[in-house]
């Protein structure tokens, strides 16, 4: 039997949802109050270990809002960097530059 027919999430014939669940868990309703001001339930304070003064970080992508700690945010740009040669690309760009310079 295929996943998606085990949760039993497939709309219509050919979209299945097996990916609602999944994701879709975490999903917590918040409300924008006076002054912009954001209140986090509860139970996800205490999962995330979150107290008063915890700074969050509000990052805005092209699909949507995501707020999250600094210690999350550093783990999430980490690992869109992991495996890029940064200096090496830095240092081939350079060298190409140089390079043009020289031969003008």
């Amino acid at each position: 039997m295929r996943a998606e027919a085990k949760l039993g999430v497939i709309v219509g014939p050919l979209i299945p949802l097996w990916w609602y669940p999944m994701t879709m868990n975490g999903t917590h309703k918040v409300v924008v109050g006076d002054r912009g001001r954001l209140v986090v339930p509860a139970e996800v304070r205490e999962r995330a270990g979150l107290v008063e003064g915890t700074t969050l970080v509000l990052l805005e992508t092209p699909s949507g809002i995501i707020l999250m700690t600094r210690a999350q945010l550093r783990a999430r740009v980490r690992e869109e960097l992991s495996g890029l040669d940064l200096v090496g690309e830095l240092l081939a760009e350079r060298r190409a530059v140089a390079a043009n310079e020289d031969a003008a």
